[in-house]
């Protein structure tokens, strides 16, 4: 409570509403007209809003729909407030937020005043319809109720007029103060920075770099103070450091276009070497190209040969099966020869007994004797020749078991020829595909060479352009060291270690 009396105290709340007879029984006629203002200040609103959107200068008030939107919906609030007769901190709080919104966009009186013209003569108009009837009617006391609503109604709209008003020209006067205030000591301060900043810029213009500024200037401008000795600080050491590093400069610029020329016939040298073990790696590549291929063809043919030794080793093994079978044949053989022996013996031996027979037959048997003594002869002849051919088959036999071992030794030769063929075969094949790679890594180290001499090549012209800038830069550093010797600077700035870095370097 006691801040609310603060509140209305600071506006002198109670002494405008005594002055302008805006009493409690005012008061209460004016909440006699609540219904009657919430029901019709959004129309007289609505007229209002619709002839300032028609107006240019009233218009550009407001940033766009929305923004005139939130102003009526405010004001209408503000009605309701004033349509309860209170005028406590609410109120004045309001007031106070309007007259300064009003201020901070730069909207005149003479427009809120005109606001408050067509409103309440929206409102008046209204009101009179509402009322003046009845009370005509009624002798009079319709009437003066009507004059009572409507003076008590232009009264509190006169007051909210006057309190947004005064609050209005108390915030355009305050801020008016304060900014001319604000713009007499920025501008002290501004014209002492900048007759700082110009008396040690003088000295700067005349190549002096010691110049610092060194008076007490404001705040806002401590960062500039700051700021500009930093840089002279920095300038300094850079106008002294530069001053020594033309120097240096100067004396390795020479240095550098000897070592310039040394590089370039260097560059050259190896450029004609290059070139050279270029043309050499091109015919070792083309030699490992051939033997890559030789070896290839010969992998083929150890492969060829590989095919015919397994084939030949097919074929003994046929051949020995086939003098096994010969074997088993002459074993047969020398069976059958063994009968045709036994047969021969017991012909000769039947022969025999038919000649004895033949000869106690006397001349009967003589002609049986004949026979007899052939077919005794036959069987002999039988006999030998089975001999003979017992004989030879086994010497035909010992001859096949020979050729089996031979054959057989012949298969074991022709087995181990296979696998030192397939051993061969397999050492060609790695030689084959080393030398495909060593044909690749040669290529590839061909074309190394080739960019390498392309490169030489490259750097050889660059270090003839690195020459010719040598030359240029030597004369830049005597026109630096000329410029450098219009400066003055401080004794700090002349003894630096990065002085002494430079001529180490």
């Amino acid at each position: 409570m006691k801040e609310r009396d603060t509140v209305a105290d600071q506006f002198a709340v109670k002494e405008r509403l005594d002055f302008i007879g805006l009493d409690e029984g005012a008061r209460d006629s004016l909440r006699a007209l609540r219904p009657f203002i919430k029901a019709e200040i959004q129309p007289a609103l609505e007229v209002f809003y619709a002839k300032l959107r028609k107006t240019p200068r009233v218009r550009g008030f407001f940033s766009d729909e929305r923004h005139i939107q939130g102003a009526q919906n405010g004001q209408a609030r503000h009605w309701n407030v004033i349509a309860d007769g209170q005028f406590d901190d609410a109120y004045v709080n309001g007031v106070r937020r309007i007259g300064e919104t009003h201020a901070r966009i730069g909207l005149e009186p003479r427009w809120y005043i005109a606001g408050y013209a067509l409103i309440t003569e929206a409102l008046l108009r209204r009101l009179v319809e509402a009322r003046w009837p009845k009370g005509l009617g009624g002798r009079g006391k319709g009437a003066a109720e009507t004059a009572d609503a409507i003076t008590s109604l232009v009264k509190a709209m006169m007051v909210d007029m006057d309190f947004a008003i005064s609050v209005y020209l108390d915030t355009l006067e305050n801020e008016r103060q304060r900014l001319e205030a604000e713009r007499r000591e920025t501008e002290d301060h501004q014209n002492a920075a900048m007759q700082a900043i110009s008396d040690a810029l003088a000295r700067v213009s005349n190549g002096d770099l010691r110049a610092r500024m060194d008076v007490e200037l404001s705040p806002e401008f401590a960062s500039l103070k700051a700021n500009f000795n930093s840089a002279m600080d920095a300038m300094e050491r850079a106008i002294g450091s530069a001053s020594d590093a033309a120097q240096v400069v100067g004396e390795g610029v020479d240095q550098i276009g000897t070592a310039a020329s040394n590089l370039s016939r260097r560059t050259e040298q190896q450029a004609a070497n290059l070139e050279e073990t270029a043309a050499a790696l091109e015919e070792i590549t083309t030699t490992v190209r051939k033997s890559a291929e030789g070896a290839l063809v010969a992998s083929e043919a150890v492969a060829q040969a590989k095919a015919e030794a397994d084939r030949s080793g097919a074929v003994v093994e046929q051949a020995i099966g086939a003098m096994d079978e010969i074997d088993g044949s002459s074993s047969q053989i020398s069976q059958i020869i063994g009968v045709i022996d036994e047969i021969a013996f017991q012909t000769n031996l039947l022969a025999l007994n038919a000649g004895v027979e033949a000869a106690r037959a006397g001349d009967a048997g003589k002609g049986f004797a004949v026979v007899a003594s052939e077919v005794r002869a036959l069987a002999q002849r039988s006999a030998e020749a089975a001999k003979e051919i017992k004989a030879l088959i086994t010497q035909s036999g010992a001859q096949v078991k020979s050729g089996v071992t031979l054959v057989g030794e012949t298969g074991q030769a022709l087995a181990a020829i296979a696998e030192r063929v397939t051993a061969i075969d397999g050492l060609i094949r790695e030689i084959a595909a080393s030398a495909q790679e060593q044909t690749r890594a040669l290529s590839e180290v061909n074309n190394a060479v080739s960019q390498l001499d392309q490169l030489t090549q490259q750097n050889a012209a660059m270090v003839e352009e690195t020459t010719a800038a040598t030359h240029a830069l030597n004369a830049q550093s005597i026109d630096l060291s000329r410029l450098m010797a219009g400066f003055t600077v401080g004794a700090a700035a002349t003894a630096r270690p990065g002085a002494s870095r430079a001529r180490a370097a």
